[in-house]
Order: C-alpha cells, then sequence, then structure tokens
C-alpha cells in the first residue's frame, strides 16, 4: 500500500540550432547594423534600440546578433509582448535556424514548462522565446537579451507583484554583464529618453527591405463623410474596399474593439446590462451567444425581458464592434471572403498561425481584426488598410494616450504595402486635426515624440518625473474608503511632492473588490520608493484589505 515515486523519462534536449544554416541576403544598412549588434556580443553590457520603419527587416538583422551569441556559446532571450506573435516569429526563426527555439509562454503544458525549465537550467536550450515571465528563467550561459516591440503596454504586469518586463530585462543585462537590443518601429518615450541622456545606444533603419515603399496615409474626416444610418464605413473607406477587391487584392479593417457592440441597453427603459462582479458595462458577442464582462470574464445569456423594467422590447447594440463590422462587410460585399481574428475568436498559438496562413495563402479576401494583427505580421498582397474609429484611443485620462494611439496606428498600417505593391491607409476620424492623426497622414513620427516629450516635461510626466499608484482594494467598501482615507490623511507633506486622491477608481468594482486610488506625483531626483516605504508604515492596513504600489503606472482605471 505504499506510494511509490513516479519516474519521469528524461526529457529530450531541444534541436540546437544552427547560426550559419541561412543567412539573411541583408541590404547594405541591414548588414552595417547588423554587424554594430554583432559586435557588442561578449563585451559586457550595452543597450541598444535599434528603431525601424515597419517592414525595414528589423528581425532579420537581430537574428544575426544571435547567430554571433550561438557561435560563442552563449544562450539567448527573446521577449514578446504577446503569444499572438510568437507563430510567425517561430516560422521565421525555423527558416532562418534550421529548428524551433524553447517556447515559455501561459499557452505550454505542465509537462512542457517542467521540460523546458529543465532544458534551460542545464544549458541545453540555446534560444529561449516568451512572454514577460521568461525574464525569470534559470539560463547559465545567458549572453544577450532581445525585447521585441519593446514599446508596448503588455510587458507590464499589472497583477500580483508589478513590474515592467522591458525594464527588468535591462536591469538583468546589467548586472549579468551582457548586451541587450530593444526593438521597435515606434519606440516608448522611456527609451527614447534613455537614447538622449547617453544611457542606451540607438542604431536605425529608415527604409523598408527591397525598397517597398511605405503606405500613403490619410484622414478621412467623419463629420464630412459620414456612412449612412445604421453603418459604420464611410463612402470613401467603401469605395477603396470595392476598388481594392476588384483589383484582386486584400484589405485590413482594424477596430480595437471585441465582441459586437460595447453597449447593450434595453429599447423601452434604455437600462444599460452590467457586471455583477465590476463597475463595467457587458459587451454583446453575437457569434457566441453571450454578454461577456472584459474586465472579469463574466459571462451570460442575453435575457429575455429587460431586468429594470421587465419589458420584452428587446435590447439594442449601441456601437461597434469587430463583429459588427463583419455585419457590414458582408452586407457591402456578399462574395468577398473574410476572416475575424480578435483574442476571443482565436483559440491559442495554432489557430492563429492557421489565421494567418490563410491569410497568406489569399484564402481571404477582408482580414477584420483587432491588435492582434496590428504588428508582426507579413501579408505581400495586403494593400488596404481601413481603421474604423482612428479616435478611440484618444479619449480618457490615460497620461500614454496619445502615444499609444500613435504607436498602434502607426503598427497597423504598417501592414499595408510591404512588397511590390504599393499600400495605403484610411483613417476614419472625427479629429483630423489632432496632433496624432497629422503625425500619422504627414509621416512625421519624430516631431509627434518631441511635442509629447514637451508636454511630459512641462506636467513633470514620465519618463521626465515620477508617478506611483496606491490602489487600495477589499470586499468591504466601507472599510476600503476609510483605508484610503487613512493614507490620505498621513500623504507626504513635502513641496516638491503631490499626492491626488483618494477617489474611487474609475473601476470602482472589479472582480467584486471595491478599489480607490491615491497618485503620487514627484521629480525625477526624489527617492519614490522611500517615500513610499515611509509613508505606508504611517498607516495600518486591515487584514481584509489590499494596498497594491505600481510605480510608474500604465493602467489607470
Amino acid at each position: 500500500g505504499a506510494l511509490r515515486p513516479v519516474l519521469l523519462p528524461p526529457a529530450l534536449p531541444p534541436e540546437q540550432p544552427d547560426p550559419d544554416r541561412k543567412r539573411a541576403d541583408l541590404a547594405p544598412d541591414q548588414a552595417t547594423v547588423a554587424e554594430a549588434l554583432a559586435s557588442g556580443i561578449g563585451q559586457g553590457y550595452r543597450a541598444t534600440l535599434l528603431d525601424g520603419v515597419t517592414g525595414s527587416g528589423k528581425t532579420e538583422v537581430y537574428f544575426e546578433a544571435i547567430a554571433a551569441a550561438l557561435k560563442q556559446g552563449h544562450q539567448v532571450m527573446v521577449l514578446l509582448p504577446e503569444i499572438a506573435l510568437t507563430p510567425h516569429w517561430l516560422e521565421r526563426f525555423e527558416a532562418r535556424f534550421g529548428c524551433r527555439p524553447t517556447e515559455w509562454h501561459s499557452e505550454l503544458t505542465q509537462a512542457q514548462r517542467r521540460d523546458n525549465w529543465r532544458a534551460i537550467a542545464e544549458g541545453k536550450a540555446s534560444i529561449v522565446v516568451g512572454a514577460r515571465s521568461a525574464l525569470f528563467l534559470p539560463f547559465p550561459a545567458l549572453g544577450l537579451i532581445v525585447v521585441d516591440e519593446e514599446h508596448e503596454s503588455a510587458f507590464k504586469q499589472e497583477e500580483g507583484v508589478t513590474y515592467h518586463a522591458r525594464d527588468m530585462a535591462v536591469v538583468r543585462a546589467y548586472l549579468a554583464k551582457i548586451p541587450i537590443v530593444l526593438v521597435s518601429a515606434t519606440p516608448s518615450l522611456e527609451t527614447m529618453a534613455n537614447v538622449e541622456s547617453g544611457r542606451y545606444q540607438r542604431v536605425s533603419l529608415p527604409d523598408r527591405f527591397a525598397g517597398a515603399a511605405l503606405p500613403m496615409i490619410q484622414a478621412i474626416d467623419m463629420r464630412a463623410s459620414k456612412p449612412p444610418p445604421g453603418r459604420w464605413l464611410s463612402p470613401p473607406l467603401v469605395e477603396a474596399l470595392r476598388g481594392t477587391l476588384e483589383a484582386g487584392e486584400q484589405a485590413l479593417l482594424f477596430l480595437n474593439r471585441r465582441g459586437y457592440a460595447p453597449l447593450t441597453l434595453c429599447g423601452a427603459c434604455g437600462h444599460r446590462l452590467a457586471c455583477p462582479n465590476c463597475t463595467a458595462w457587458l459587451v454583446e458577442h453575437r457569434l457566441a451567444g453571450r454578454l461577456q464582462c472584459h474586465q472579469c470574464g463574466h459571462t451570460e445569456k442575453l435575457p429575455d425581458h429587460c431586468p429594470a423594467c421587465d419589458s420584452e422590447e428587446g435590447f439594442k447594440a449601441v456601437g461597434p464592434g469587430v463583429e459588427r463590422i463583419a455585419e457590414e462587410v458582408l452586407h457591402l460585399f456578399p462574395e468577398a471572403r473574410f476572416a475575424l481574428i480578435a483574442s476571443d475568436t482565436l483559440g491559442g498559438p495554432a489557430a492563429v498561425a492557421e489565421m494567418l496562413r490563410s491569410v497568406r495563402d489569399r484564402e481571404v479576401d477582408i482580414l477584420i481584426g483587432t491588435q492582434m494583427v496590428a504588428k508582426g505580421h507579413h501579408f505581400p498582397m495586403l494593400t488596404l488598410v481601413g481603421v474604423v474609429d482612428a479616435d478611440l484611443g484618444l479619449v480618457g485620462g490615460d497620461l500614454r494616450a496619445a502615444e499609444r494611439t500613435y504607436q498602434l496606428l502607426h503598427q497597423v498600417a504598417g501592414r499595408a504595402g510591404r512588397a511590390e505593391h504599393p499600400g495605403r491607409v484610411l483613417l476614419q476620424t472625427y479629429e483630423p486635426g489632432h496632433k496624432v492623426i497629422q503625425a500619422l497622414v504627414e509621416g512625421d513620427r519624430d516631431r509627434f515624440l518631441e511635442a509629447e516629450a514637451d508636454d511630459r516635461r512641462r506636467a513633470g510626466m514620465p519618463p521626465y518625473g515620477r508617478l506611483a499608484a496606491l490602489i487600495v482594494s477589499g470586499a468591504d467598501r466601507n472599510q476600503v474608503e476609510a483605508t484610503a482615507l487613512r493614507l490620505g490623511r498621513a500623504a507626504p507633506r513635502q513641496e516638491s511632492i503631490r499626492v491626488l486622491g483618494p477617489a474611487p477608481a474609475p473601476f470602482s468594482v472589479l472582480r467584486g473588490r471595491h478599489r480607490f486610488r491615491l497618485l503620487l506625483q514627484a521629480p525625477r531626483g526624489v527617492n519614490v520608493q522611500a517615500v513610499l516605504r515611509y509613508w505606508l508604515a504611517q498607516v495600518q492596513i486591515p487584514h481584509a484589505v489590499r494596498v497594491s504600489v505600481d510605480i510608474d503606472p500604465y493602467n489607470f482605471l
């Protein structure tokens, strides 16, 4: 009856990549940049920004740095912001090095995670590609770190222990005395500030590979080109779609909003269907036949009658999601083959890879998607990108709203005209004079970044000032509010420090927990961590209340 230990078979060692298998045929400027990156391998710590326009071959360039690290017997870690980017990246890696790298992300099984962890710890895994948690793997011979799409907010961990994987990767490279390469077509202001101060080096790829031209970007003023009632695509965009289909080319319609509609309300009394666990509206997902909260994941069926007035008149969908755009496309172009790509319509990397293959093999005429299609994908016949709502990310109190919107739309625009066929991008907007829209139309990224940096400097906001958020949460609202008020009364009273709040968070209830926020703002020279430690030590926090500290917050909800 005694339990016997289960002996697990040893994991098969991963295939070893061949750094000389299929070297890329790089253009002269790419070769120069690749040589600059490769020369730093084995030479100690160095942080380098690889700044290149979309389609300039950044991945092939840093592959050469990876090859140089492999030749010297080093391990390499590549961080990607999202699993959705992994399939296309893996295909390119396998074509270059002859095998797949070791993967590390949430879609792996426990057995896969165990085997991969062991291979990494024993030095048998030469290259690891993964999400932000790969940062903490036990590499015995790490010689290079690459952070692709370094500007992406997905690198910020906001639950549990908060940290920014890009910044922690720089710290790890510094401690290990190894080089790190940060890669982006739209670098973050934080990274650009480090370049300006001399902390990071910068190498540039200003042109697309093989002479491909950057797409022409135009703004459609929706005040002058209104869609018909109940429609969301303007006449100029519909005509552009028609011309693209007639030419046998592909189009992408981008809307960073999942589901059918962002808001569902009663047609009789106007009651909005809300999540029972959060102060968030339920989003209709008509294809799946459900309502869903995008904050906590709660789902339910659309009720037969209104819970407020008991009316059976029916519910109205307010605003568009990608499913509603797909419905409009089907009405306008019934013969066109379209596909939806969003995080809730595709189940994992394999489904993403199959969808991307169907687009590349021209089994799809119109691709309709969210930010999952915005970056890292190469579709040679995709010549038109239509942004359904270019103003979507510009609202709200997020200090990075303009920067994020510019980065996202710039990446989306970069999907068009990546081969010999020229590309065209149409931005539907009600604010054609906004600095983000103007910068995109004029193709002047650097002027936008300078203007955004000036605004941040004047306001004392990151990266030119310090911010820290205290999020107080718990099941009992009165207890949470009382704790937040005590923290507010104990706030630092230094002349250079401002404390805002406490105030209910925009999502004042999240996953059943009530939330209050306080925000500390200080100049760069202030030791914010020491101030926070002293501050928190002055207040006794009840066991049922949680206080989370977020240095340089990315999420203000």
